[in-house]
């Protein structure tokens, strides 16, 4: 018999129907010579600190570090999670050969090799490995089964990171919980989530401590158009109004009109830090209900798997396309089809096969996000949000690209009024260095304008949608056509001096912090040399959702509308932490790089945790040698204006309070299916509708 093992009922279910086994038993399916089982996520864990010695069961300083010699792992404590093992473990230890069925991906590799290390089976191991759950794909990817062992590397991976975690999370929180955290509040401290943090609370500080200065900006408006001086801003009023003196009442002069066609390519395709940005800049979604959603999207067969960090597909996925072309061409979303108009102009010939679309020495695991082909029905309107942006996406990057015609006009005003008009274009033109307001010099102007000439890939999206990642588009960049200026012209301007005040960095948003994320918090505009630094980001993709929500659990940062702020205590434990290893988003971008390059087979994992040991151990013995008697502030719960009188008001009070925490911890409705309520079980919030295929879950913080 052939035990397949999938990560979760839903998917299991669906290669058990794949397969011919379609006899339902408690915990798997069976037939065809197949026994078809799943986990529910992670079903092991690492050992905690007491299950290694009993000493290390109190948080205590002289405990510190707790290294194991050798790490291990258990069961959770969950009873349906030992049933289903106890399943699985009989399964395997009768099975003549077992298929790996779990996520394609580092974590699930993980959860998957965990199981069958507790499970002990003797037979051999193969490896599913598939990017979209139809029917063709898990065909597929059963005829083209690996050894496990080709996927060796990436358990390391997946072992280093979690060990890592393990080691830096546990000894750290420990360690400054007991030296600084008053005995009365967990200080939590981990690989990812405090330089993120940090990254939150740096940009807050510039914000508190930045000084509006004004300055002054010198432009004139000729023919209802205006020109801004090149020279930019004015430091000081005098400055400017000098300036303003030189021009008031002389002729303007346009000394030179540039025209240049250019183009601009389509977007790239969807990873999911990308798309995670988009849905929280267009919807206001959370990178956790944008990740639940675009999963729930990939187990119903209609978009690839989801946590990726390319924006690349590999080179076998073109012969793919017009068929999944086909499948957007027959979506229908309430009797309405709203590709089918943007798809018809690309039939009839090959799609386009571009290196910036299609590159196989770009993608490793799995390529980007994209539509299976397989049309979607019954979506609620939060799934359909999502799906539109990936469907529209894939049909941009094989339209052509966007032309347009810029043109910069340049103009001057001359001090002397006895010069000619084409006498000043003639002497200042291609000159920009003139200073500003010196007498007999000009002073020198522009505007640039652009017309789109062909809207290509724009033509797939609406006119008021927002179609580059970026956050803003820059002013010279909108579309703005301009008048039919001539070199040489010549005519009355109204100059303008205006004041104004230089303005803090934005908070960040879930958006701007995703991309500070993937970049280790640099500022980095540029799409391809953001892409370069994604070895070096932080967290993956499929955790940064999941490390922001930790944030938002431990007090240590709220939102307000779309801004993230940090805490009170989220300020003061990050100027608490001396260490820069610690809270510096470069040096854990270091560590994320290292990791990668386990899993590329360039870096040795045992190497990686013996870095880390020592790295610890030199944290915590600075710590302990710290003679100061700093604390944590700890925010305390508003106190109630009247205090509670008798028993019954007591009991309302603990009540209404309560109900306010279930309240502010979840929302009622469930952000993903938008039916079910968000209802509290034994190990996570979930929706109620869970065994109808919602995938919402949010496990608590162990």
């Amino acid at each position: 018999m052939v035990v397949c093992i999938a990560e979760k009922p839903s998917v299991g279910k669906d290669i058990a129907r794949i397969l011919g086994a379609t006899t339902s038993h408690d915990g798997y399916m069976e037939g065809n010579g197949y026994q078809v089982t799943w986990t529910f996520g992670h079903l092991c864990e690492l050992k905690m600190p007491e299950d290694y010695t009993p000493m290390w069961k109190s948080w205590s300083l002289s405990a510190l570090p707790m290294i194991p010699p050798r790490f291990g792992i258990r069961l959770k404590e969950d009873q349906s999670i030992k049933k289903q093992f106890a399943t699985i473990e009989r399964l395997m230890r009768a099975a003549d050969a077992i298929i790996n069925c779990g996520d394609a991906g580092q974590e699930g590799e993980l959860i998957q090799r965990w199981v069958m290390q507790k499970a002990q089976p003797t037979c051999p191991v193969k490896r599913l490995w598939i990017s979209s759950m139809t029917d063709e794909a898990i065909r597929e990817g059963f005829e083209n089964l690996k050894d496990q062992s080709e996927y060796q590397t990436l358990y390391m991976a997946g072992l280093s990171r979690a060990v890592g975690d393990w080691l830096l999370g546990i000894n750290c929180t420990r360690l400054y919980t007991t030296k600084y955290g008053q005995n009365r509040q967990v200080l939590s401290i981990g690989r990812v989530q405090t330089p993120t943090l940090a990254l939150i609370v740096n940009r807050q500080k510039e914000i508190d401590n930045f000084k509006p200065e004004p300055y002054w900006v010198l432009a004139t408006v000729y023919r209802d158009t205006t020109f801004t001086a090149t020279q930019g801003r004015f430091n000081t009023k005098e400055e400017g109004e000098k300036a303003f003196a030189t021009i008031e009442g002389k002729p303007f002069t346009v000394t030179d009109v540039q025209k240049k066609n250019g183009k601009e390519t389509p977007p790239s395709l969807y990873d999911l830090t990308s798309l995670q940005v988009d849905c929280n800049k267009k919807f206001g979604f959370s990178a956790e209900m944008t990740l639940n959603i675009i999963q729930q999207l990939y187990e119903q067969k209609l978009t690839t798997y989801p946590r990726v960090d390319t924006t690349f597909l590999s080179d076998d996925v073109y012969p793919k396309c017009p068929q999944i072309m086909n499948g957007l061409f027959q979506t229908k979303f309430a009797g309405v089809a709203p590709y089918a108009e943007l798809v018809r102009p690309l039939g009839g010939k090959p799609l386009t096969k571009s290196k910036k679309v299609f590159d196989s020495s770009k993608v490793t695991d799995h390529h980007a996000i994209i539509p299976t082909g397989v049309p979607p029905q019954g979506l609620a309107d939060l799934q359909q949000k999502v799906y539109d942006l990936i469907a529209r996406r894939f049909i941009a990057v094989f339209y052509p690209d966007c032309k347009f015609a810029q043109t910069t006009v340049l103009g001057a005003t001359s001090p002397d009024p006895s010069k000619g008009g084409e006498d000043l274009a003639e002497n200042v033109s291609g000159s920009h260095s003139s200073p500003l307001g010196r007498s007999g010099e000009v002073l020198e102007f522009k505007v640039t304008g652009r017309t789109i000439l062909d809207p290509g890939w724009r033509a797939v999206y609406a006119r008021d949608a927002q179609t580059n990642d970026d956050d803003e588009k820059k002013p010279e960049e909108e579309e703005r056509t301009l008048p039919d200026f001539k070199k040489g012209e010549s005519g009355p301007h109204t100059p303008t001096l205006t004041e104004k005040m230089t303005t803090p960095p934005p908070y960040f948003t879930e958006a701007t912090l995703l991309r500070a994320m993937e970049t280790a918090g640099k500022l980095v505009d540029d799409e391809e040399l953001r892409a370069a630094m994604k070895e070096n980001g932080i967290g993956r993709p499929s955790t940064r959702a999941a490390i922001i929500e930790t944030l938002f659990k431990r007090h240590y940062i709220r939102k307000e509308r779309k801004r993230l702020v940090a805490t009170p205590t989220g300020i003061e434990l990050i100027d608490l932490i001396h260490e820069e290893l610690l809270k510096s988003a470069e040096l854990t971008g270091i560590w994320e790089k290292k990791l990668r390059d386990i899993e590329a087979k360039k870096y040795d994992a045992q190497q990686f945790i013996d870095e880390l040991k020592q790295q610890v151990t030199e944290i915590v013995s600075k710590v302990l040698s710290d003679p100061s008697n700093r604390r944590v502030a700890l925010e305390q719960p508003e106190e109630p204006k009247e205090k509670a009188k008798g028993k019954t008001k007591e009991k309302t009070t603990k009540k209404a309070t309560k109900k306010k925490k279930e309240a502010d911890d979840v929302p009622t409705i469930c952000p993903v299916c938008g039916k079910g309520h968000v209802i509290k079980g034994k190990t996570a919030w979930g929706c109620s509708r869970w065994k109808e295929g919602c995938t919402y879950r949010k496990p608590f913080d162990e």
